[in-house]
């Protein structure tokens, strides 16, 4: 699907992700070296490694991108992490940030600072998108009780020669102040207004990421601001220490795919990037990249270890606790409430740019027209079943956007028109560039950081790059989606858990083994409800539904989950407008659920009875994974169980040294047991990842089982690098809980592709037993997986 010439990349096989944070240095991960490689594992894959905000603990806060973070030990500490990666034969891949910075504390991002203080003047100036005509740069960092700020401009002081709020300080212009002013007057004089925090979303002048005012676009469409950015990243790639880059945001750039031709053109290795593709969307063609960080293979992965039995049952629930179970009528409200109230500032913006402009002169449009003007835009911003556009090349997306939007909107047919018709004229105009930029981050605040908190019939569906109305995913499809991506996107990454995964995929894992028994579950949820109901119902349904599938979970980290969730959700309470007495009954939910030993039983009963199914489903997905089409990728710590729900809790600690301690086991030739420890899903990961080192597989053909329960196994072969013949299957049981009550594996069987040599299955060090069905090895899955739910099967 693209130019992109993978041959001129270093190869990387799989990836381990690394999170970076004052507490877990660039020092610190040199110690992971040696346990990561003799796992397999093909590259470290770190998170944003240049000079972030202060107290940063994920890197995406950057302030200054032409050094290295001196929290994370600095360049030298670096260059000996990237040194010890490639003497063990590892890869280095690096997380950057090319769309924004962070610009909470302007006194630690030096070119902020400048703009702040010269404005149009700066030589950085040119390095934010701000729009300088509209005035001083509102910054909304005042208190407002009501009052607007007003209040707030009372605690300003001058201090050090800077504008002091609190904390944070502000530049002073070059003569603008003289010794013993009034602050108020000095701040007058400058070329920003400190305003309410609750002005951002309304009033901004500047571009940011999502609603985020304290992180400030970049425009790296400008090549000397594309250099600047880059400069120190690219540097380190010249010195061989860089072998891959993953960039993050790509939709929120001006020109995505001008902006990675220029950026492949300087780096010969592996790229991808961070881009959620809707199902059936691939990326642009002429984009010169490796593929995407693996949203969409999460989706299907997971989705075929969920039963599609369940889907009426739980539906049913849902609209009885009255939680909407129309997913679309749910995305369509969050997407509009995201375009007309929290990107206010950003469609005010866009409005401005369609005819007939605004008037210079003071004057101002006709208020309905107006009006009118602004629902054209944010219907229009609504209206994409992709993430963006990328004109002119995606210009059939553009089209259905425009449609939808009409027959959603035909009161508005003239202004749409208007719209289209000048977009179409300036495919790379402002109002072209600003529209699909600002598309991207309506269905980013709409569908993920909102319908996926409020459409939660079953929230295992309700995962970044999925779709809650897509219940579950057939086999045919799974293997489709995976021979597509072989003949494609072959070293595209794939994943199941990131740092921005709303639960990780073991948690996900559970949940689909609840889809097998909905009917029991959904029994449990109304007795549970009836008892201890939390005091919003899709709310209350994603509650239940964590403390079943996170479990075990303190109150603390449940509590602080559930208050994010419906922050997000924005039904009962919210980030901008938190309503207290809401917020005080969600903190003590999980007090009274863990406080009531009967309900609790009740609860633990249920996680008793799928226990075992939630880990057949992750080791299941973890091998289809790991040896499936694409370079994998390992989130830190998930090679043990990791019952982990949305950043910030998936950043919490590793212990390294445990996972140390049980390769030592593995290494000496433990074969564990499926148990509590999780040791037997880091002895699939270390098989699996060796096995992918070793033999490099390519190709991809599936197999399918004969006999009763044929439809429980999902099998695929693939041919290692120099091989005539498949000599590498994987081989994983679904809907365990069904096949169990249904009797088992019975005499079903799979027949393995034909060629030279005896099967051995690695999990094990069992040679297969050459039990022949139509002249082809055919092993009865009842032996094949009698010791674990998965089997790697390599022909020696």
């Amino acid at each position: 699907m693209s130019t992109y010439d993978i041959s001129a990349a270093v190869p990387v096989t799989s990836t381990y992700r690394l999170q970076l944070r004052p507490g877990f240095t660039l020092v610190d991960a040199v110690g992971t070296v040696d346990r990561l490689a003799r796992t397999g594992v093909g590259a470290l894959y770190l998170s944003p490694i240049l000079q972030a905000a202060p107290g940063s603990d994920h890197g995406y806060d950057v302030v200054d991108p032409t050094r290295i973070s001196a929290e994370l030990g600095g360049e030298e500490a670096f260059a000996a992490l990237a040194a010890k990666a490639h003497e063990a034969g590892m890869a280095v891949v690096v997380d950057i940030v090319p769309n924004h910075m962070s610009v909470a504390r302007p006194d630690a991002n030096p070119w902020w600072w400048d703009v702040l203080e010269r404005g149009r003047a700066s030589a950085y100036a040119r390095c934010f998108d701000i729009d300088f005509d509209t005035g001083p740069i509102p910054i909304p960092v005042l208190g407002d009780d009501g009052d607007g700020g007003r209040a707030a401009l009372a605690d300003l002081r001058i201090v050090d020669g800077s504008i002091a709020y609190h904390d944070k300080h502000y530049p002073i212009a070059p003569g603008t102040h003289t010794p013993g002013e009034d602050v108020a007057t000095v701040h007058e004089r400058q070329h920003y207004r400190l305003v309410s925090w609750r002005r951002g979303d309304s009033e901004l002048t500047y571009r940011r990421f999502f609603d985020v005012s304290e992180l400030a676009a970049v425009r790296v469409e400008d090549p000397g601001v594309f250099e600047a950015v880059h400069a120190e990243i690219l540097r380190q790639a010249d010195l061989g220490r860089v072998d891959g880059l993953r960039i993050d945001h790509v939709d929120g750039l001006t020109d995505p795919g001008g902006y990675l031709r220029t950026l492949a053109a300087r780096f010969p290795g592996w790229i991808v990037v961070e881009k959620i593709l809707a199902p059936g969307e691939e990326l642009p063609r002429s984009w010169p990249v490796a593929g995407t960080t693996g949203y969409d293979a999460l989706r299907v992965t997971g989705g075929v270890f969920t039963s599609p039995s369940g889907e009426a049952d739980l539906t049913t629930l849902a609209a009885d606790q009255g939680v909407e179970v129309d997913v679309a009528t749910v995305d369509a409200h969050a997407r509009h409430a995201a375009a007309t109230d929290l990107l206010a500032a950003e469609v005010r913006r866009i409005c401005a740019l369609v005819p007939p402009r605004p008037p210079r002169d003071g004057r101002t449009l006709d208020a309905v027209a107006w009006e009118r003007r602004r629902d054209a835009v944010a219907e229009l911003l609504c209206a994409f079943d992709v993430y963006r556009s990328y004109l002119p090349e995606g210009e059939a997306a553009w089209t259905r956007a425009v449609e939808t939007a009409t027959h959603r909107r035909p009161d508005l047919e003239t202004h749409l028109e208007v719209i289209d018709d000048r977009v179409r004229a300036h495919p790379r105009g402002e109002l072209a560039r600003r529209l699909q930029q600002t598309s991207g981050m309506v269905v980013a605040m709409g569908t993920e950081n909102t319908a996926f908190y409020r459409a939660t019939r079953f929230v295992a569906l309700n995962e970044v790059g999925g779709d809650p109305a897509d219940f579950a995913v057939a086999p045919e499809e799974f293997h489709t989606d995976a021979a597509l991506r072989e003949a494609h996107t072959p070293h595209t990454m794939t994943a199941l858990s990131t740092h921005d995964t709303k639960r990780s995929e073991d948690v996900r894992a559970r949940l689909a083994a609840l889809s097998e028994v909905a009917e029991g579950f959904t029994e449990a949820v109304r007795r549970w409800t009836d008892r201890c109901a939390l005091p919003e119902p899709s709310l209350n349904l994603l509650g239940w539904q964590t403390l079943v599938g996170a479990w075990p979970i303190d109150a603390d980290r449940l509590g602080d989950y559930l208050l994010k969730a419906a922050r997000e959700a924005r039904l009962g309470t919210s980030w901008i407008a938190p309503e207290p007495d809401f917020e005080d009954r969600v903190r003590a939910w999980p007090g009274r659920v863990l406080g009531d030993r009967a309900l609790l039983g009740e609860v633990l009963s249920v996680v008793g009875s799928i226990r075992e199914a939630g880990w057949s489903n992750a080791l299941g997905q973890k091998a289809a994974q790991l040896l499936g089409p694409g370079v994998p990728d390992v989130y830190q710590g998930t090679e043990l169980w990791d019952l982990s729900l949305v950043d910030p809790d998936n950043r919490r600690p590793v212990d390294h040294a445990l996972r140390e301690e049980i390769l030592e086991r593995l290494e000496s030739g433990w074969r564990p047991p499926i148990d509590d420890t999780g040791a037997a899903k880091l002895h699939l990961v270390r098989t699996c990842l060796r096995a992918r080192r070793d033999l490099d597989p390519r190709g991809y053909l599936p197999l399918e089982a004969s006999g009763p329960a044929a439809r429980h196994a999902l099998a695929f072969a693939r041919t290692s690098r120099g091989a005539a013949h498949p000599d590498l299957a994987v081989v994983a049981t679904r809907l365990p809980l069904t096949l169990d009550d249904a009797g088992g594996w019975a005499d079903t069987v799979l027949p393995l592709p034909s060629g030279p040599g005896a099967w051995t299955d690695l999990l094990t060090d069992r040679e297969i037993a050459p039990t022949s069905v139509d002249g082809l090895t055919a092993p009865p899955l009842a032996d094949l997986l009698d010791h674990y739910p998965v089997a790697v099967l390599r022909r020696r």
